[in-house]
């Protein structure tokens, strides 16, 4: 980043941030790979090492074991997994569309450094879908006895199943998960193959969490209030890994994973016996409006007839689709017409920093040493080689700051020139 601003008389920045999560909501998806070489699954840790081994441009370290892609996300081998996130996204108009796109632009960059490697060493590379989480901030501002990300990711587990289980699951999927973390909530569930019905699953579990997030509690007597549908019997299952619940195969009264998903098979608390895709459907009604003003009327109407019947569910098909075992070999969002979101500003500023640009505070240049998990980054003063942490919010202020003086600069010039 060339020449941000110039010092002002009140500092843009602390010596050192004290905030290490953003103030505002954001989201972030991840998603987890196998490794096949020639045929058979092998662990990445194995195979490469580390990611710096695998990737063939110097990537910039964050905390951990993980470097960021120079495509703007973070991958990392996380217990015999291949695992690439995306940058963090402000929640706002836009954001599904530009997580899932940056998503999959880390699948796409990782995809050519395989070929490359497997080209080099003579041998066949794929990547396997294994999972895909979707993460949620939970701000500070809102937390209390009743209200805390443990008790969200309980009400949301009675919540997402079955419309996550249209939406992104196939038919060897084995579970639909929700995990309280510090700061926020995360969602899992099977990798989804088709960007599109990502994207819809995305924009789904969005709505719903931040409609839940508006109510004064999180207990579950909200779920009548607002006449989501119950099935019965409902056993959670203890999360595969840290705290949450899920939803498996053995949770309900048969596999909703291999029933027929048209067919009124599902016992609710009132005494109905729906389908799945009635029962998801009843669910969306109370979180359209919210679905709608995050993404857009088109995915909205994408994920009504996913529930419908009258767009494709990954569970209408027999198999799971081959792209799953050859993940990024080829991306086809589909035919589905879709706005094509700018760039938010803390992707710009990441992808500046990735860059490794000078970065000038008055008299003072920086240089981007690491990224300091998802908000900070650490650089080091040119010269003296001190650390200063800044955030992204701090960069992007910086960064209209500069914008503004330049265009008062060459405003002058103009003015100059013209007499």
């Amino acid at each position: 980043m060339k020449d941000l601003a110039t010092e002002q008389s009140r500092p843009f920045f602390r010596d050192h941030a004290s905030v290490a999560t953003p103030p505002r909501a954001v989201i972030g998806l991840e998603a987890e790979f196998n490794l096949l070489v020639n045929g058979r699954r092998r662990r990445p840790e194995k195979v490469f090492g580390d990611p710096s081994r695998l990737v063939r441009r110097r990537m910039i370290p964050r905390t951990g074991k993980s470097f960021q892609l120079p495509a703007g996300g973070a991958i990392y081998f996380d217990t015999g997994v291949i695992e690439v996130a995306t940058p963090i996204v402000e929640l706002e108009t836009g954001c599904c569309y530009r997580a899932t796109r940056l998503l999959w632009e880390q699948i796409r960059y990782l995809r050519k450094e395989l070929d490359h490697w497997a080209k080099r060493h003579k041998c066949q590379c794929r990547l396997q879908g294994f999972s895909a989480h979707y993460n949620f901030s939970f701000p500070n501002a809102r937390k209390s006895k009743l209200r805390n990300a443990t008790k969200l990711a309980y009400l949301l587990t009675h919540i997402l199943p079955v419309p996550v289980l249209l939406l992104a699951a196939n038919r060897q999927s084995s579970a639909v998960g929700v995990r309280p973390r510090r700061t926020r909530v995360e969602v899992t569930a099977d990798f989804t193959s088709d960007p599109a019905l990502m994207l819809a699953t995305c924009a789904f579990v969005a709505g719903v969490v931040q409609t839940v997030l508006r109510w004064e509690d999180f207990g579950l007597r909200h779920l009548n209030r607002n006449r989501i549908p119950r099935v019965t019997p409902f056993r959670l299952r203890k999360h595969s890994s840290r705290r949450g619940w899920r939803v498996t195969a053995d949770s309900l009264a048969q596999s909703p994973f291999v029933a027929d998903t048209n067919a009124p098979l599902w016992k609710l608390r009132d005494g109905r016996i729906l389908s799945l895709r009635a029962i998801a459907a009843e669910t969306l009604s109370p979180f359209r409006r919210r679905i709608r003003r995050i993404s857009d009327s088109n995915i909205l109407e994408h994920i009504a007839a996913v529930f419908a019947g009258n767009a494709r569910s990954l569970l209408d098909f027999a198999e799971r689709p081959e792209t799953y075992d050859d993940v990024g070999r080829t991306i086809d969002w589909g035919r589905r017409r879709m706005r094509r979101w700018p760039r938010s500003k803390y992707e710009k500023v990441i992808h500046r920093v990735i860059a490794r640009e000078p970065m000038r505070v008055g008299q003072k240049r920086y240089r981007v040493d690491r990224m300091n998990g998802w908000y900070q980054v650490d650089c080091r003063e040119v010269g003296t080689r001190r650390r200063r942490t800044f955030n992204l919010d701090e960069l992007v202020r910086l960064s209209d700051t500069n914008k503004k003086l330049s265009v008062g600069r060459r405003k002058v010039t103009k003015a100059r020139r013209s007499k």
